[in-house]
């Protein structure tokens, strides 16, 4: 600012007098001044440059193509289980495998003690032997008889007694073959066989244990893990969504809609894809969650059962999806989302918008904004609704990694 300097002569304006009219000097005195340092403000603004309309960095919007997807947290289940017990009563003498080792369908687990069941089998064997010895005789007996009996050289009553005994024979035969089928089945539970294949685990028993037919606890247990199941729930509030946005059209099926991808307990993706099942067909009353089910392929072991994971499942594809940086999307006081553009005639418009989730550093946006606008992204704050702005690409390093580092 440039002051100009004015020089008042003190004997023109005030007289040489004493007392009250010294002051009245004074006054006019420091009055003059401060019209001269006005005046000289005045014509130091005069010569300030009027300033334009403010500059905002904006980010042109476009529309892609977006395959969706959702994580859901569940755990790991094994493909088959089975709970080894056994069916007859008896001492272990044997135990064949290893645990924690893989076993195939069919190998030998347990040997218990067949002597008493090598015994009744036997003794089974023998009742049979006999019952079919009598029968030949029994048979002859009673044609004879009939024979005679219609000559009348016998009583038809010794022939009846004979037909009798002949019947009883043949089913003394019939009951001693089932007698030696439930001890044949006996003896051939003493060896106890794995029932699928998969990884055996620690052994309940060991050998010299008195173990009983089906009894409640396991000797064993057997899980394939090759393929692995994964259950995951999802709620059903985000299935009844899923569904009206594929009812909508606003989501597409994608052609590969089927396959999952696997996120491990330490946040590292699974090398291999899985597929989708099934849905349940009933919603758990007291978590308000349906349980997807998935396979997935474990040929390392890598999956075990009960493992925590997490499945990014493919929800749809948006053909025409606009994502908008998450700095160029404010909120009003009540907390709606709201988004400051630059309008064809270079003015400022805000528009109130919906959005539908966030994707890394965007927001996915639902309504309000369509390609080809200019967000905002830079200089709200210089500037209001219907305010004239220009409009400058957003520079590399003014972006949101720049402002972090």
């Amino acid at each position: 600012m440039r002051i100009t300097r004015h020089t008042v002569p003190l004997s023109s304006t005030c007289p040489a007098t004493p007392g009250r009219a010294v002051r009245r000097c004074g006054i006019a005195l420091l009055a003059a001044a401060i019209g001269v340092a006005a005046s000289g403000c005045r014509e130091a603004q005069s010569n300030i440059p009027q300033a334009g309309p403010p500059t905002v960095s904006t980010v042109t919007l476009t529309a892609q193509r977006l395959t969706l997807t959702t994580e859901l947290p569940g755990r790991t289940a094994p493909y088959l289980v089975a709970e080894i017990r056994p069916q007859v009563n008896g001492i272990i003498q044997d135990r064949a495998f290893t645990e924690g080792s893989d076993v195939a369908a069919g190998a030998l687990l347990y040997q218990i003690d067949p002597a008493p069941y090598k015994a009744a089998f036997d003794q089974a064997a023998a009742a049979l032997a006999v019952a079919e010895a009598n029968l030949p005789a029994l048979r002859s007996r009673a044609e004879r008889l009939r024979s005679l009996a219609e000559a009348h050289a016998v009583g038809d009553q010794d022939a009846d007694d004979a037909e009798a005994a002949l019947g009883q024979a043949e089913a003394n035969v019939i009951a001693a073959k089932a007698a030696l089928e439930a001890a044949r089945i006996n003896l051939s539970y003493t060896p106890i066989s794995a029932p699928i294949a998969g990884r055996i685990g620690r052994s309940a028993v060991t050998i010299g244990a008195l173990v009983t037919a089906y009894q409640p606890s396991p000797l064993a247990v057997i899980q394939q893990l090759d393929p692995i199941y994964v259950d995951v729930t999802q709620s059903s509030a985000e299935l009844l969504r899923l569904q009206r946005e594929l009812g909508k059209g606003r989501l597409v099926n994608g052609e590969s809609n089927r396959s999952v991808k696997l996120l491990l307990e330490d946040s590292v993706p699974y090398d291999t894809e899985g597929r989708l099942e099934f849905r349940d067909v009933s919603v758990d009353p007291s978590t308000g969650s349906v349980t997807v089910r998935m396979v997935f392929p474990n040929p390392d072991h890598i999956l075990l059962p009960g493992m925590f994971v997490r499945a990014v499942i493919e929800e749809g594809v948006i053909d025409q999806a606009v994502l908008a940086p998450q700095q160029g999307i404010t909120r009003d006081p009540k907390g709606n989302p709201i988004a400051w553009v630059v309008g064809p005639s270079g003015t400022v418009e805000q528009r109130k918008i919906e959005l539908d989730r966030a994707l890394g550093d965007t927001w996915l946006v639902s309504s309000g904004l369509e390609p080809g606008d200019q967000l905002i992204v830079e200089g709200r704050q210089r500037a209001r609704p219907g305010d004239q702005v220009i409009a400058v690409p957003l520079a590399p390093e003014s972006g949101p990694e720049a402002a972090a580092e």
